[in-house]
Order: C-alpha cells, then structure tokens, then sequence
C-alpha cells in the first residue's frame, strides 16, 4: 500500500466515530424528539465519560450543539454527515443484501464498511442496486 492509501485509512478511522455519534443522535431525535447523554450511552453501551468526551470532539468541531445537563442536538453540519452517513450505510446494507448476505448480517458487516468504501464503489453499488449488475445492461 502506499502513503496515500494508509493517509486514507487513517481519515476514515478519524471520522468514523463522529459519524457513529451523528447518525445516532439524528436517530435518536427523530424517534423521540430529543436526545441526551444516556441514549448515546444505552446505544453505543459505552460510559457517560466516553459519551461526553465524544461530545465535546463533536461539539468543537461544529457538528452539535449542547449545554450541561441538556439535550444535545446537531448543527447543520452535524445533520448533513448525518444524512450522508445514513445513506452510505443504507445503500451498503441493501448492495449486500441483493448480493444474497443475510439481513442481519448485512446490518453488521455495513456499519464498519460505509466507513471506508470510496465515492467510487459506493456509486458503483448504487448503479447496481438501481440498474442491475452490469453483464444484464
């Protein structure tokens, strides 16, 4: 592998997290129209520390807005990488399911895989889900 690619690597890694966090404040949000500290904790089984550390990343880098003790909620920023996340993850999950991997499994494998699929291969798997495998065009 070269530099570039491990400089990639290293990228996605960076922003998988903060990804993780948005999509499921969104998530959160939209089920129950709030989210707080302890719904980030039950979700991702981590501590309240982990969670306010990850918070206060989030928060510094514009993506949420909160205030001690209160709900947190996303900036437009926090809630455009939200949508993007979410529809990454979605279009892998499906490719993988079409693909013939099971439901639950797709679920799983896709969280760690639209992390670090490139623009490229996630277009590709869209124009698959859309228009079919290549050889039936």
């Amino acid at each position: 592998m070269t530099s570039k690619t491990y400089r990639r690597i290293r990228s996605d890694h960076a922003s998988e997290v903060a990804e993780d966090y948005v999509e499921a404040i969104a998530d959160a949000i939209a089920q129950r129209g709030i989210c707080r500290a302890i719904d980030l904790v039950k979700h991702f089984a981590v501590t309240h520390a982990t969670v306010n550390n990850t918070i206060g990343r989030l928060q510094r880098d514009g993506l949420v807005v909160t205030e001690p003790y209160q709900p947190i909620d996303l900036t437009a920023a926090g809630k455009r990488l939200a949508t993007q996340s979410r529809n990454r993850h979605e279009i892998v999950e499906t490719f993988l399911q079409r693909m013939g991997v099971s439901a639950a499994t797709a679920a799983v494998d896709s969280e760690g895989i639209e992390h670090h699929v490139s623009k490229e291969t996630l277009a590709a798997m869209k124009r698959v889900l859309t228009k079919g495998w290549p050889e039936n065009e």
